[in-house]
């Protein structure tokens, strides 16, 4: 695919309208997306101590991490160059290594149509999202919020920031021998986080951060109702906890995200299943690609 038909991918929403203020908005959330997902770079480097090596199980890539941790500690770094794919990173099925975001651009696609329809239909609520890696999603989020001028929501970060939880298989045995725990590479710090807020000029009084795992935080966060929630957490633990607590808060009208609805079915999904049956929710549940789907709260 051409560099020229790739952009295209991800400014899908450009038009040639004559208003300049509306030509703006879609040209700097375009570039946001293609930032923050590698699109605009074609970043696909395979990075020896880098995220797509941390953590491994194959003593191929341990053998490889062990070597890039090494001259990573001599201001080294150790590349090995792969084609990029415009319509992998479209559908977020791989993992740049660089970018603040692996969830590719139709599911950043998702987020502003999310965000623009409660802004557009005056649906009330914050916006949040349980699981957040380098941040990118949220950073898209606040960057929409600021692209519309408003003022009055809030972008909540919810995360350990220490990577998943070990499974806890007595209690949800759909997790039963998942080793995400193990991926290094998913653990990414507050501060880091932060910094890559910062970068972007989007840190300030509008971003709040919950710290810890989501059976801790999200019961109790001080968050009155929810516009747009996005779950992130792979697992069946971290999903259920999050639909849990959150789910009571959305507003009518306001949407539920799910990054791992395909790519984990038998833990992400089968809590978002098993939530929906226990709670009689029958609103239909859109797939964004394979990985990713969501549905809109009844009005």
């Amino acid at each position: 695919m051409s560099h020229v038909t790739a952009f295209a991918c991800y400014r899908s929403r450009v038009t040639n309208s004559p208003n300049s203020a509306t030509d703006a908005r879609s040209l700097y959330l375009d570039l946001l997306k293609g930032t923050l997902t590698g699109a605009i770079s074609e970043d696909n480097d395979s990075i020896l101590g880098g995220v797509r090596t941390q953590g491994s199980v194959t003593l191929k890539r341990k053998i490889a991490n062990a070597v890039g941790v090494q001259a990573n500690k001599l201001g080294l770094e150790i590349a090995v160059k792969k084609p990029y794919d415009a319509s992998a990173r479209a559908q977020g099925l791989d993992w740049p290594v660089r970018s603040e975001s692996m969830i590719g651009l139709a599911r950043m696609n998702n987020i502003q149509m999310a965000i623009e329809s409660v802004i557009a239909d005056g649906v009330e609520g914050d916006i949040i999202e349980t699981g957040v890696w380098r941040g990118g999603a949220t950073i898209f989020m606040r960057g929409v919020l600021k692209a519309y001028g408003v003022t009055d929501r809030k972008v909540w970060v919810a995360d350990s920031f220490e990577g998943l939880p070990a499974p806890d298989a007595a209690r949800y045995p759909a997790d039963a021998g998942d080793k995400l725990f193990t991926q290094t590479g998913l653990a990414v710090g507050l501060q880091t986080v932060k910094h890559n807020f910062e970068r972007y000029g989007l840190l300030d009084d509008q971003v709040e951060f919950l710290v810890g795992w989501f059976k801790d935080t999200l019961p109790t966060a001080p968050i009155e109702k929810i516009a747009v929630a996005r779950l992130d957490g792979d697992m069946y633990e971290s999903t259920i906890d999050a639909i849990a607590a959150l789910y009571p808060k959305l507003q009518p009208g306001g949407f539920l995200l799910i990054d791992d609805y395909g790519s984990h079915a038998s833990q992400c999904g089968a809590a978002i299943h098993d939530y929906r049956k226990e709670h009689g929710i029958t609103e239909e549940i859109v797939q964004i690609d394979p990985f990713g789907a969501y549905w809109r709260k009844s009005l």
